[in-house]
Order: structure tokens, then C-alpha cells, then sequence
């Protein structure tokens, strides 16, 4: 009842996240306790090259979301939602949304997933000596200028995904600092109370012959940066109507900073402080450390320099590729046995546990089995684009339990390469916590731990994700525009993750060993994966 009236009153909190294969919606209280949910299932395309969204169906997919979380509010708990105190937008990160001042989209929107800005990374990370992925919005639009596209003379504005819904239901351009960072790099004011697009690297950028012709300004066609508790506009009638097509929701929720999924997974882990990190594992993976200080070099393609949502440096291993591949297995073999057996009614849920944790008897070589995730390009292994691959030698123990192992640990091949970097480095970090759908069974905690080298954590919620992560930053904007400010390490220890449980998964001896005989197997045989990439169109 109490939940009940909550909702009718509109003391709710909203976030609502749009990732690589579920747009989700999650509503909370005060606390950040999980009411209901809501999701629309989407995949991305490849369209003349490019791995895009239509933006019909981006539109389609935050209505829907929303949608569903309705339905499931009046199921649950008999009432219309209507009212919502505060909301906030992620998306995946990076990417390339270009508009004309009549905010008609220039060209389809350009994912993270592209890699195809080999050229503009490179020329930019020489240019600020810092590095510059090929996902990130400035390669992306430097790319075109390269290209010489016939969209670029009419840019009015770029966005990420999570701006541009925030402009949509706010008419505000602004970013949260997280995001912003994989658009450019930024830098935090001396007092600590805001964040801008680097100066330096703004007018090296600018002075670039050919974005100098076209007189392009970074901080004219990139959104303002905006920190974490920050107030970021609020639902616009015309935002309001647009989200909730049965015209039940009101206007005037307050919105927080939009931000980028790699933000909210290190709110929904508490991984906001110096030495403390994240592990996101879905369809990419990529960990991310809070520094201490700056890395002694750059490592461009490898590691990423971003913020935390208060623009704090973290140091961002991003692989492209995770668990997508092994989904499409997990799937060929549920078809398969339903195929057999006529039986259509086994949860999807049971095959990926059972299967995943079948792994846990593998042999300590994985038989001397081999493969490859790759459904696209990964830049720390130096691959443009990817074929998923799996091989073994003629002698090659092939069973059920070592080739889910070898797939399970494939998962994770690039994102160690990229860690023994920070390891090299002397990074200090004192505990990592995952979230994600490789973490739902013992054996994905276990293949994390030795791939890391280090403990995971897995706190109560953190399997909620980035929506809940995005309605902890609303709850935090409207804690700070409603009360004294307080940092955001020190709220989400002190008012959500206080009394929250913790589950530990310690490094075991063998699992450890079983990853390093695979990970050298993996190293050794990128040439295939070289071979199938040239040879199979």
C-alpha cells in the first residue's frame, strides 16, 4: 500500500537506458528500491557498412519501453502513473547523431560498434597526444570531414543517443559528464563544480585545415557539459506527450544529466571513487578504473580515458564483443533440442544456466579448443572488422563443457589484453564489481575473477543495470537541487549502498591456470581470426 501510494502521488523516480539489445525502463523509490520495470527488444542493423538504428525505431523503443513499464505499474499496483519526481536518459555510448538546425538527422546514426574511423582516430590521438577511440563522436565527425561527406556542411549539432532523447523531451542540449567524455575529452574547472570540452584540444581540433574551412566549433555542435546532481531542464509537454503516447503523464519532472552506460554501471557498482572499478558484461565488456593519478602514456585503441558522471578520470578497457556470440550457440542448441524433442516450453533462462555452468567441467586446456567472438571489429586486438570463429585441432577433446568454456572465456579474450596494460602500469584498484548478464551464473563470476585477477563483488542490485542506475542519478539531482549538495561518492554510500549485500567471488587456482593456458591459445591464433576476416566476405 505504501508503494501504492507513492505512485499515486508521484514520489517516483525514473531511469530509463537504451542498450545494445533491450531498451529498459526502471522505476524506484527514494531509496533507489526497484518498483517496476519495463523493455522493448530491438537489435542493431547493418546497413551499407554501417551498424546503425533506424530513428523510427529508437522512437518506437522509448514509447514502448515506457509502455510496458505503465502497464506493468497498473498490473502490479492498480494505478495510472502519472506523476514522476524525477527521471534521467542513458544510452550506449559514443556514436554519431548529426542534425541540421531544422533537427532533421543528416545521415544514420553511427554506433559505437562502427569501426570505421581508423583514420580520424589516429590523426586525432597523434594531434592531443591523448587517446582517441574510433567510437567516439570526434572521429566520427572528423571522419566525415576526411570523407569529404556532403552532410557535414550542414551540421547544426551532434549527439550521443542519450542526449538526443533528452533533447526530445526536454528541448535542452546538454550531456552529463560521462557521456560527454567519449564525445571529446574533457576537463574538470579548477573549484570542482563543473566540466568542458578540453580548450586546448578544442583549438588544436579547430585549427585543422580542413575543419577550419568549414568553421566547425566544437562547444557550437556538441551539447553543454553538465555534472552529475545538476539540474539538466525538465519534461516539456511536447516531451511528455511524446513519451507517454496515452497522454496520462504530466510535465515538469525534473531530469538529470544524461549519461552513457558506462556512467551508470559505475553508479549502479559504487565504483565512483579513486581506486575502486566496474565491469559491465552484456553484449560488449569493458571494466573501468578511477585514477588515482594519469596514466604515464597514451594507448590508443586500448585504453580509454573517460569520466565518472562527476567527471572524475577513470581508466576504460572496451571490447567490442562479449556475449553476443555465445547467444547465438546457446539459441542454435535450444533450436536444436527443441527440434529432437517437440518441447518448445524450457525457458530460454534454463539452456544459458544450464549450458554456462556445464562449463565448470571442463578440461583445464578447454580441450584445445578455439574461438572467437567477433560479430564486429575490435581495436585491441587491431581488428576493423570480425567473423565468429570457432576451431580445434583434429585430436581436440570436443565436448559440450570445454567448447561453452572456450566460448565463456572468449568472451573475455580482448578485455584481459587491454587490463595487463593498467597491471603494467601499477594501477591501483581495491575492488571490482560486475554487473551484467555475464554474472548471472556462478561459473560467469568465476571466469571474470581469473580473467581479472582480482575478487569480483556483486552487490543485491547491481544486476538491475543502467536503468537503475540512471534513476540513482535522478534521485541524486533531486536530492542536491532539494537539500545541501553532497559528492556523489558519499550518497551512494551513504544513502544507497549502505546497507546493501555484497556477494564475493574469490580468484580460484584452477580456473585461473585453465584461463592462461587459453588466453596464450588466443593470442597465438588472431592469425585465423586474421585469415577468416580476409577470406570470409
Amino acid at each position: 500500500m505504501n508503494e501504492k501510494k507513492l505512485i499515486e502521488d508521484g514520489n517516483v523516480y525514473l531511469g530509463l537506458e537504451f542498450g545494445s539489445t533491450r531498451i529498459k525502463a526502471c522505476l524506484t523509490d527514494s531509496n533507489a528500491k526497484p518498483l517496476a520495470e519495463g523493455s522493448f527488444t530491438w537489435e542493431n542493423q547493418l546497413k551499407d557498412g554501417i551498424w546503425t538504428y533506424p530513428l523510427e525505431l529508437i522512437h518506437q523503443g522509448l514509447q514502448d519501453c515506457y509502455a510496458d513499464l505503465k502497464k506493468n505499474v497498473l498490473s502490479r499496483y492498480g494505478v495510472v502513473l502519472k506523476n514522476i519526481k524525477a527521471m534521467g536518459i542513458s544510452a550506449m555510448m559514443h556514436g554519431y547523431l548529426a542534425f541540421d538546425k531544422n533537427d532533421n538527422l543528416l545521415v544514420p546514426f553511427r554506433t559505437w560498434r562502427n569501426t570505421i574511423t581508423k583514420e580520424a582516430s589516429e590523426e586525432l590521438s597523434e594531434l592531443f597526444n591523448f587517446p582517441v577511440p574510433e567510437r567516439w563522436s570526434v572521429s566520427h565527425l572528423y571522419q566525415a570531414i576526411l570523407n569529404k561527406e556532403e552532410h557535414v556542411k550542414n551540421i547544426s549539432y551532434v549527439m550521443t543517443l542519450a542526449a538526443y532523447i533528452h533533447y526530445l523531451l526536454t528541448q535542452q542540449k546538454v550531456i552529463g559528464a560521462g557521456d560527454a567524455s567519449g564525445m571529446f575529452p574533457i576537463t574538470k574547472s579548477a573549484d570542482k563544480k563543473s566540466a568542458v570540452y578540453n580548450e586546448e584540444f578544442c583549438q588544436k581540433f579547430e585549427n585543422l585545415p580542413k575543419v577550419k574551412e568549414l568553421n566547425i566549433k566544437i562547444n557550437d555542435v556538441f551539447p553543454k557539459i553538465l555534472l552529475s546532481g545538476e539540474k539538466a531542464g525538465s519534461l516539456s509537454q511536447k516531451g511528455a506527450a511524446f513519451l507517454d503516447k496515452d497522454g496520462d503523464l504530466a510535465s515538469g519532472t525534473l531530469l538529470c544529466p544524461p549519461e552513457g552506460d558506462a556512467g551508470t554501471g559505475m553508479v549502479a557498482t559504487n565504483a565512483v571513487k579513486q581506486k575502486t572499478g566496474n565491469i559491465s558484461a552484456g553484449t560488449s565488456v569493458f571494466a573501468m578504473v578511477v585514477l588515482e593519478k594519469a596514466l604515464q602514456k597514451s594507448y590508443n585503441g586500448i585504453i580509454d580515458v573517460v569520466t565518472t558522471p562527476d567527471a572524475e578520470d577513470v581508466a576504460m578497457v572496451h571490447a567490442n564483443n562479449c556475449t553476443g556470440e555465445h547467444n547465438y550457440w546457446v539459441n542454435f542448441i535450444k533450436s536444436a533440442v527443441e527440434e529432437i524433442t517437440g518441447n518448445k516450453d524450457i525457458p530460454a533462462g534454463k539452456y544459458f544456466d544450464t549450458l554456462i555452468m556445464k562449463s565448470l567441467e571442463a578440461d583445464k586446456d578447454c580441450g584445445g579448443l578455439i574461438s572467437y567472438n567477433y560479430l564486429s571489429g575490435e581495436s585491441i586486438t587491431n581488428f576493423s572488422s570480425g567473423r565468429p570463429l570457432f576451431a580445434r585441432s583434429e585430436n581436440a577433446n570436443f565436448t559440450l563443457a570445454n567448447f561453452m568454456r572456450s566460448q565463456m572465456f572468449s568472451s573475455l579474450g580482448a578485455l584481459r589484453i587491454g587490463m595487463d596494460i593498467l597491471y603494467n602500469e601499477q594501477v591501483k584498484i581495491d575492488s571490482m564489481t560486475g554487473a551484467g548478464g555475464y554474472f548471472k551464473t556462478e561459473a560467469g563470476c568465476k571466469y571474470m575473477a581469473a580473467a581479472l585477477k582480482t575478487k569480483i563483488n556483486i552487490t543485491e542490485n547491481a544486476g538491475e543495470g543502467g536503468p537503475w542506475g540512471m534513476a540513482i542519478l535522478a534521485i541524486y539531482s533531486d536530492f542536491c537541487n532539494s537539500n545541501s549538495f553532497i559528492a556523489l561518492a558519499d550518497f551512494l554510500n551513504d544513502k544507497i549502498f549502505a546497507s546493501s549485500k555484497i556477494t564475493t567471488t574469490d580468484v580460484d587456482k584452477d580456473i585461473s591456470e585453465s584461463f592462461e593456458i587459453f588466453l596464450e591459445r588466443y593470442k597465438n591464433c588472431l592469425a585465423i581470426e586474421k585469415a577468416a576476416v580476409e577470406s570470409l566476405k
